[in-house]
């Protein structure tokens, strides 16, 4: 891949891009961005992780709080095409990169005790964040149409990533993701955060080491949407000043702006998205695969009843989720759409287990607390999902949540979308990653990216 591709399609030579970049990051750091180990306490400045953020919408105000808890971590950039507005899940939230390199500097200076502290800057283009030398890993929370290239290219560039969940908009990528992470041994964790709760962990482990008896049945849910479309008759809109809307874009089909279609919002539209079935669907159904087991995956999947925008709709996800899938060993998943939002439930010969963000129960009630035994499975403990990352960063091994978990979650939502959107049944090679038997299908495993970006 070129990284060195400008927005207009101009190409750089490789050293004037460096140079202009070296030249940018110095005028942005007047004083020491790196800062002394006094501020860390014993994490020395060879013993921290500096990260970049890429991607300062609404998720940022959950994760860069998270990150800023880890004094091996230093925030050192915040990267968006947004240079600040509103627009996004809440009117009361004013977002964007300097918005959020702000919340950092002034975090940093509260923990510095120095007012004018700026060791964190801001800029529009995340290849200068994957040019510099300075920047150990990057933290991924652009829209999911994003998340393909820009994980690769920042694995060739030689960062670690995190990236938010889904991992990918399409099975194709998900693919192209891994043999890049792979290829160029760098750490990937996906930011679905549920892998890392211990009432999770233990309800997993109990259905996965027979505590239910045979399992039978499995039921996953997704939040409703929580925001509705023009309709059809919609009508193009001037783009807001301080907002790179082709760079928005990137890879996906050129499209005319409309203020619902990005931010937030953009997680109604299939060019970006897969709608709640990968948004709320990459927690319930990564729960589903370890509790079942990371090492199946369904070969059935079929529509449940789902329902769509009307025709000519800005919004193109789902406004119901509900498909079926079948694993290899005759358990049945049913994901759909559910007014609490995220949650599991497993069903056994004797016994039924349901989990939520903090929710769990059994039947009989005694379930919760069998013990297992020397030779039952167990899971890594992670407590933390930022700080699993960390951990794995250093350790140089994989975290709770690696490209190929992630991957195969996705996909089970990627496939549950497109035996919706067909409205029947079809077979699923997990060994290829192909549906058996069907081109049209098929082709919907993967996606044209729009010139110039490609894997």
């Amino acid at each position: 891949m070129n990284k060195h591709i400008s927005r207009s399609g101009s190409r750089l030579h490789r050293r004037d891009f460096l140079r202009s970049t070296a030249a940018l990051a110095a005028a942005a750091f007047g004083a020491p961005y790196i800062m002394p180990s006094s501020v860390f306490g014993k994490n020395s400045p060879s013993n921290r992780i500096t990260l970049a953020i890429i991607g300062c919408g609404n998720q940022s105000t959950v994760d860069i709080p998270e990150w800023l808890k880890n004094d091996d971590c230093q925030i050192v950039t915040c990267c968006d095409v947004n240079r600040g507005s509103r627009g996004y899940r809440d009117d009361k939230q004013f977002l964007g990169r300097e918005p959020q390199r702000n919340f950092v500097n002034k975090a940093y200076a509260k923990k510095t005790g120095n007012d004018s502290y700026k060791g964190c800057d801001a800029c529009i283009d995340f290849r200068d964040v994957l040019a510099r030398k300075d920047v150990d890993a990057v933290a991924i929370i652009t829209p999911d149409h994003w998340h393909a290239v820009q994980t690769i290219m920042a694995a060739e560039a030689g960062k670690d990533i995190y990236c938010q969940k889904p991992l990918s908009l399409t099975v194709r990528d998900g693919q192209e993701m891994i043999k890049a992470v792979r290829k160029h041994n760098r750490i990937l964790q996906c930011g679905s955060q549920w892998r890392s709760k211990a009432h999770i962990r233990q309800a997993c482990e109990l259905v996965l080491n027979g505590k239910l008896g045979k399992l039978q049945r499995v039921e996953s849910y997704v939040a409703e949407n929580n925001f509705k479309g023009p309709g059809p008759g919609w009508k193009a809109e001037p783009v807001p000043e301080g907002f790179d809307y082709n760079f928005w874009l990137g890879p996906a089909p050129q499209a005319p702006y409309h203020n619902l279609r990005c931010f937030y919002k953009f997680r109604f539209i299939l060019d970006y998205s897969g709608g709640q079935t990968t948004n709320f669907g990459h927690h319930s159904n990564g729960v589903v695969r370890w509790g079942v087991c990371d090492d199946l995956f369904p070969t059935e999947f079929e529509d449940a009843g789902s329902e769509w925008p009307e025709k000519g709709d800005l919004f193109t996800t789902p406004t119901k989720v509900s498909f079926r899938a079948k694993f290899p060993n005759g358990v049945e998943l049913f994901c759909h759409t559910n007014k609490p939002g995220f949650g599991v439930r497993f069903e056994g010969s004797e016994g039924s287990l349901e989990i939520g963000s903090s929710k769990f129960e059994c039947k009989p009630a005694s379930l919760k607390d069998a013990v297992l035994g020397g030779n039952d499975k167990r899971f890594a403990i992670s407590e933390n999902h930022y700080r699993n990352f960390l951990d794995a960063v250093k350790a140089r091994k994989d975290g709770v949540e690696p490209a190929e978990v992630a991957h195969r979650t996705s996909m089970l939502c990627h496939l549950g979308n497109i035996a919706m959107l067909l409205k029947r049944k079809f077979k699923f090679d997990p060994q290829t990653e192909q549906i058996v038997g069907d081109d049209e299908a098929n082709k919907m495993l993967s996606r044209p990216l729009r010139a110039p970006w490609h894997y």
